[in-house]
């Protein structure tokens, strides 16, 4: 019999949460794990392990259909593994397999941590009720995800969209991917505040340096802190620019660390837009802060695993 309720995991450096989730993107149960992401790979997988025990000890797990994971990438969903760059334990982890062995053999859909928090804004958040949209973390990294024909469009491995290397610098500085100039090693959190320092920015008697830090400072209207955000919205606006002339979408929707600075980081970054975005069909093209906080990476692999097992029941098709 078909049912609604799907089980969620989301997998970064910090933390493995898992939730069931409803057809309406509640989230009914709740489990958490620090990630041990310095320890190797079977170490990772028995913290995974542990949130799943928590999930299955619960009474709703007997109508759970399908699993959902959003993990940090890059991910391989064509293959089922995956091989986060902050959890060195795992190169070409073949989580799939693994969750599907403790879970009997559960239904598990993989897609990438950005997919997943786009997969949630469309369906709950700032991107819902529009076809065609950009979702982006801005936080230690930069990544994204599409939604495309208002479907969710992961691409074959499950990291499409992944707009934090699109590289916007030609000659810029090289990237820890390989590339050289990308959108994330100019806008990420780290990088907006090593350029505040190397160009003169001091923190408070706090000593804080982050870039929460710098935005308070910009926000004080500290030249050099405002410079560093101006520098970062151009490099987002130009990526997002690239992707909305590419694929025609008409928003794009800014979360994570970075994009809770406001207006510091929202007003310079609509000025750049208006010089990138020129052609007539992505001027239109606006640009929101998101609106799923934390609970986002759960929320958006509940929507890819529910539309999945929706589409192997017949049922009615979430619009994530």
């Amino acid at each position: 019999m078909y049912t609604d309720l799907v089980a969620a995991l989301d997998i970064g450096g910090t933390k493995i949460a898992g939730a069931l989730v409803d057809g309406d993107g509640a989230i009914l149960v709740r489990a958490q794990r620090p990630t041990p992401a310095r320890e190797g790979g079977e170490t990772v997988m028995r913290a995974v392990e542990e949130v799943l025990g928590d999930l299955t000890a619960s009474p709703p797990w007997n109508r759970v259909s399908a699993l959902g994971i959003g993990s940090a990438g890059p991910v391989d969903a064509s293959a089922g593994t995956v091989s986060p760059v902050n959890i060195p334990g795992w190169r070409s982890y073949p989580l799939v397999e693994r969750v599907r062995a403790v879970t009997g053999g559960l239904p598990v859909e993989l897609i990438g941590d950005g997919v997943a928090i786009t997969a949630a804004e469309h369906w709950q958040g700032a991107a819902r009720g529009h076809d065609n949209a950009l979702c982006m973390v801005v936080s230690t990294g930069v990544g994204g995800g599409l939604v495309l024909d208002g479907r969710l469009h992961p691409g074959p491995t499950g990291n499409a969209g992944h707009i934090g290397h699109i590289s916007v610098d030609l000659d810029g500085a090289s990237c820890p991917c390989g590339g050289r100039g990308c959108v994330e090693r100019i806008a990420s959190g780290p990088n907006i505040a090593r350029r505040a320092l190397a160009d003169g920015w001091r923190p408070g008697a706090d000593g804080d340096v982050s870039a929460a830090a710098v935005a308070a400072a910009a926000r004080a209207g500290d030249p050099v802190a405002v410079a560093s955000f101006r520098r970062a919205a151009q490099a987002l606006a130009a990526g997002i620019a690239a992707t909305a002339s590419l694929v025609e979408i008409d928003v794009a929707v800014i979360g994570g660390g970075v994009g809770k600075a406001g207006e510091v980081l929202f007003a310079p970054l609509r000025e750049a837009l208006e010089h990138y975005a020129t052609l007539s069909f992505v001027r239109g093209l606006s640009v929101v802060p998101a609106q799923m906080g934390t609970d986002a990476g759960l929320v958006g692999a509940a929507a890819a695993a529910l539309a999945r097992a929706q589409e192997r029941s017949g049922g009615p098709a979430v619009t994530a």
